[in-house]
């Protein structure tokens, strides 16, 4: 096969010139099967483009077809299965023993092992997908690929299921357009109502996913409009279409389902989950579909939440919903996730005994042990609605006995809509590695992943940031948030800053770069704290919501104040923050295992940054760092602001140098004038607001407009 590159859209993480070092080696393949044609013809196309050769072992040692250039006896670069037979001779045969003998110890369905001796560098796997991942970690490692020896290297995921959610509508949706929360143009998959025809974007987006190690992806909107729905049956070949597109690199496809789809698409009366004529049609109507798409992942479903129908309507709960699914999907080995965003919507502002934050454990903790086996419950990561900071979400502490996986938001739909520079990376691993019961026990990623005793596995979800822009995610340095995702899924302890290092030296390959050391200084000066500096021109100390209603993007401080959507700061004339604690507020601080139920709790013990999401203070309440929280209003939102200014000054020197390509420092420049105009728009804005509540003067007399 040949890889797809269309000449639309920029190469992100995968530019030709990344495959020099491995495509001007002599390379032998030594397997069979979909994946190993897909990295044949990788390397096909990089070894005609570099100099090097690429050939497959066969019964009579002939090479492929295509590729009659002359080869050295022995290869630079073996890629082998040690389930093919005999390892070639290239093999060291301190590696082959072992690896053939099955003594080495388990890969894994996706792992694989690396190793450099007597100049060839060698990539083991037990499976095709093992192969595969190989093929792209030599692509980040490049020359050190090919150096000294190395030692042997297993490679593994920690996730089993890394998957991304589209929130894409295959009809234009007269609010959210054709993507919900997209801010980088168009579906690749869908067009005013259809399924696009040439999907050479498709498989280059597949490509792109495989190399930072997702496999799986929904391809259409959690809330499942009425089109939508017809995927599931007479449009699930536009379904298979994709699922073919994308198999090649190892990436099973996922569809979004409406509960309710017995009843609008079956006839029938009820979509009741204990009915007998309902649970038949789920499961007749999930056989048509294995059959049409044999390795097909399951569902997902997002049910009796913001309008959506789900068990409720039948007075049952979320097992009922989720086990009725599932039990159609198990003679398949298919899986449903099943979100828990699920609150009351219509709340009364004027009830502060109300607390969003607590819907998703309320809901859900008490059916601990009641899924099945091959029900993911998909839990964002903070307990509110994926907000620049963010407590970790308590359910993920309160279902020892279910699968959970963590769902974060690559679109940025809180983070500044991909026309703010905003590496989450850094905020992600936060999360990862938050540790639920207290130092030295589980943490977040441990959970996501299974580990324990029971090994229930729930994996890692990221809602998509990618459209039909030329450069994928609107904002170039966007693509950033995507590859780390697939990174940390597939190994949660990477450190965010290297995982920034890898996308800069693949998107800006070295070699290719004037300057490379001035270019990558620029772009961590920019990304690296990005996460934070957006932080802090925006919503201060874990406050939350301030946005403006319905379209999320700039500073609206009451926009959702006095509604019925529960994202309140009830700042008044006094103090600022919401009390969640169990002495005299919802009793959220409660949910949570100790010792941060009593972390949470204390005034004095509760992190700053998630002070105002915990504890309602006055304006003078003193922060562990000396200011008080007025002052660090001001001081966070000027230095935001400056920070931004700062950084657009830095980039407009890139351009000087020549250092990146014209059109791509246009892009970002754009998107720096705008977040610069922006974050001195949130500094304004706030600072005023809070100025006019309390009264009280900034400190250093900067101007805030009375």
């Amino acid at each position: 096969m040949t890889t797809a590159h269309p000449n639309d859209v920029h190469a992100a993480w995968l530019p030709p010139e990344a495959f020099r070092p491995v495509g001007s080696r002599h390379t032998l393949v030594h397997g069979d099967g979909t994946l190993v044609e897909t990295v044949l013809g990788e390397l096909a196309e990089a070894t005609a483009r570099h100099g090097g050769t690429a050939r497959r072992t066969s019964p009579t040692g002939d090479p492929p077809a295509g590729d009659d250039r002359p080869a050295p006896a022995v290869p630079d670069l073996v890629l082998a299965l040690t389930t093919a037979g005999p390892l070639p001779a290239a093999v060291p045969a301190e590696l082959r023993g072992p690896f053939e003998a099955g003594t080495a110890g388990p890969l894994g369905a996706e792992g694989f092992a690396l190793a450099r001796r007597d100049g060839v560098t060698m990539v083991l796997a037990e499976r095709p997908a093992g192969l595969l991942y190989g093929l792209f970690h030599l692509v980040r490692l490049g020359e050190s690929a090919f150096g000294a020896d190395l030692p042997v290297e297993r490679h593994r995921p920690a996730m089993r299921r890394r998957m991304v959610d589209h929130w894409d509508n295959v009809d234009v949706h007269p609010v959210m357009g054709q993507v919900e929360r997209g801010y980088a143009g168009g579906s690749i998959f869908w067009r005013a109502g259809e399924a696009r025809g040439d999907l050479a974007r498709v498989r280059a987006y597949g490509r792109l996913l495989a190399a930072c190690g997702v496999n799986a992806v929904a391809v259409n909107n959690v809330n499942v409009h009425a089109t939508e729905a017809h995927l599931l049956t007479d449009r699930l070949g536009d379904v298979a279409a994709i699922a073919d597109v994308l198999r090649p690199y190892g990436i099973r496809v996922h569809l979004s389902v409406n509960f309710a789809s017995p009843v609008a698409l079956g006839g029938l009366s009820t979509a009741d989950p204990l009915d007998g004529d309902v649970r038949e049609w789920w499961a007749k109507v999930t056989r048509q579909v294995y059959e049409t798409i044999p390795d097909f992942g399951g569902y997902l479903v997002k049910a009796d939440s913001e309008g959506q129908p789900g068990p409720f309507a039948y007075g049952r709960d979320h097992a009922d919903g989720a086990n009725l699914l599932a039990d159609a999907l198990t003679p398949f080995g298919g899986v449903v996730h099943w979100r828990c965003f699920v609150y009351n919507h219509r709340q009364d502002w004027r009830d502060r005994s109300t607390d969003r934050a607590r819907a998703a454990y309320d809901h859900f903790a008490p059916l601990d042990g009641r899924f099945r086996d091959n029900v993911i419950l998909q839990v964002k990561h903070g307990p509110i609605d994926f907000q620049p900071r963010e407590p970790v979400s308590p359910v993920l502490a309160a279902m020892p006995r279910t699968r959970l996986a963590v769902e974060f938001q690559a679109t940025q739909e809180y983070t500044g809509q991909q026309r703010h520079v905003c590496y989450l990376g850094p905020y992600w691993s936060e999360v990862l590695g938050f540790a639920p019961w207290g130092a030295g026990r589980p943490t977040v990623a441990a959970v996501a992943a299974g580990v324990g005793e029971d090994g229930l596995d729930g994996g890692l979800v990221a809602v998509s940031n990618v459209g039909d822009d030329a450069y994928w995610t609107g904002h170039p340095l966007a693509q950033a948030n995507l590859y780390a995702f697939g990174r940390l899924a597939w190994a949660p302890e990477l450190d965010p800053v290297a995982i920034l290092d890898e996308w800069i030296d693949l998107t800006f390959v070295p070699s290719a770069t004037g300057d490379p050391e001035r270019l990558r200084r620029t772009l961590h000066e920019l990304m690296d704290d990005s996460w934070r500096t957006y932080e802090r021109y925006t919503a201060p100390l874990g406050v939350g919501f301030m946005v403006r209603p319905a379209d999320h993007y700039g500073p609206d401080v009451d926009g959702y104040e006095y509604t019925p959507w529960g994202t309140y700061h009830f700042a008044d004339r006094d103090g600022v923050g919401v009390d969640r604690t169990r002495a005299t507020g919802t009793g959220f601080t409660g949910q949570y295992p100790p010792p941060w139920s009593d972390r949470y709790e204390s005034l004095a013990d509760c992190p700053d940054e998630l002070l105002l999401f915990f504890h309602h203070v006055p304006y003078g309440h003193v922060l562990r760092g000396g200011s008080t929280v007025i002052q660090h209003i001001y001081d966070t939102h000027f230095a935001g602001a400056e920070r931004v200014a700062e950084l657009r000054r830095s980039w407009a020197e890139i351009a000087t140098a020549g250092l990146v390509d014209p059109a791509l420092h246009d892009r970002v420049t754009e998107r720096l004038d705008e977040q610069l105009r922006s974050a001195e728009e949130w500094r304004d804005q706030i600072n005023t607001y809070f100025f006019r509540k309390s009264g009280v003067p900034d400190a250093h007399g900067r101007p805030i407009h009375p």
